[in-house]
């Protein structure tokens, strides 16, 4: 099995402060090491699609004027973060844009994450490039509106998570025609949601609210029992919700659109056929599976694929160059009925061999 680097002790940082950019001054003072070097690997990713750091640049500081307008309280703690990391301002806003400048590349496609939720529980893998497995880490951020609990890459704001109010996230790359730089990053908007939404309803809202260029997926699911998809583009905001099968209702994203409408103008040829094989497998499975999970542990090891199926867990080739070494970085459960977020260093395959980082989001008292 070709192996993944992980650190001994994955990083995890834990911040408390209602002001914004003081949260972010904390954040970046644990990320003085962590920030530069994840922008070193992203600087290299960038120029194998011809995008020289000076162009990133341009691109984040049009992206934080964009935020500023959306968020003033996330532009805040993006300049925090710059400032506790001894870094520029925008610099972190590269890697916050991190997804919307490499959407200007062909040659760096996105990674393979899987997500499925079911029975108020959501599992995921986070599939990524296997040169920033050392650059991201667990976070615990109280002081916004709600708590949020989850991981996130180093410098950027959010990314897989839940929060205070029983309202959980699962995040999967899209790509689209129109995508570009120059709306609020998706994992800006990823946090913005968990900072501030109580539940799938006002998570809805949020996101059609914000000035979108680019596309994602947002698996939003709440305490409450509500549960959908979202397609995000340029194009529109589109809502999937669960599927019944023989009275299961589960939510399952690879990486395509599920809209009809925009599938049109999608950018095919970056996840085809692999995004449909990994889904119609992953279908097919809990079609079979004559009782699903009804604990989070037992939905992720759903996840577990092996050499010949798709690659749902997925491991890097080292004979592939930079840019084509795809890892589970991460394996992710979010239950919003107990606030409670897990995140295993490893893929679905290592469940039961390492240890998970158990996160819990509890408000802020007083």
């Amino acid at each position: 099995m070709p192996a993944i680097p992980r650190p001994a002790d994955r990083l995890h940082i834990a911040v408390s402060a209602a002001d914004p950019y003081a949260r972010g001054v904390a954040r970046g003072a644990r990320l003085r090491t962590g920030i530069p070097a994840a922008l070193d690997v992203y600087a290299r990713l960038f120029a194998l699609g011809g995008i020289t750091l000076n162009g990133a640049r341009d691109d984040a500081e049009r992206t934080l004027d964009v935020i500023g307008g959306f968020r003033p309280a996330a532009r805040a703690e993006i300049a925090g973060l710059a400032h506790g990391a001894g870094v520029e301002e925008w610099q972190v806003g590269v890697l916050n844009a991190r997804t919307e400048i490499l959407a200007r590349s062909t040659a760096v496609p996105p990674g393979e994450c899987t997500t499925v939720v079911y029975g108020g529980l959501g599992a995921q893998t986070w599939d990524w490039h296997v040169e920033l497995a050392d650059h991201w880490h667990t976070l615990e951020s109280r002081g916004a509106r709600h708590t949020v609990v989850g991981l996130t890459e180093h410098g950027i704001l959010g990314k897989i998570g839940l929060n205070s109010a029983g309202l959980a996230l699962h995040f999967n790359i899209l790509g689209h025609l129109r995508d570009t730089v120059g709306g609020v990053p998706m994992h800006v908007l990823a946090a913005v949601v968990l900072a501030e939404a109580g539940g799938v309803a006002e998570a809805v809202e949020l996101v059609r609210s914000a000035p979108l260029a680019s596309s994602g997926s947002f698996a939003l699911f709440d305490a409450a029992g509500d549960a959908v998809l979202l397609d995000i583009s340029p194009a529109g905001v589109h809502e999937i919700r669960p599927e019944d099968r023989g009275g299961r209702g589960v939510l399952l994203r690879t990486n395509h659109f599920l809209t009809p409408a925009l599938t049109a103008d999608e950018k095919s040829w970056l996840y085809q056929p692999d995004s449909a094989e990994r889904r119609a497998f992953m279908a097919d499975r809990l079609h079979r599976t004559p009782r699903l999970p009804s604990d989070a542990e037992a939905l992720a090891s759903l996840l577990v694929t092996g050499a010949d199926e798709p690659p749902v867990t997925c491991l890097p080739d080292p004979a592939k160059p930079l840019g084509q070494r795809w890892a589970t970085l991460a394996t992710v459960t979010l239950d919003p009925a107990t606030r409670t977020a897990r995140v295993l260093d490893g893929t679905p395959a290592d469940i039961g061999t390492a240890d998970w980082h158990v996160l819990t989001a509890e408000p802020m008292s007083g």
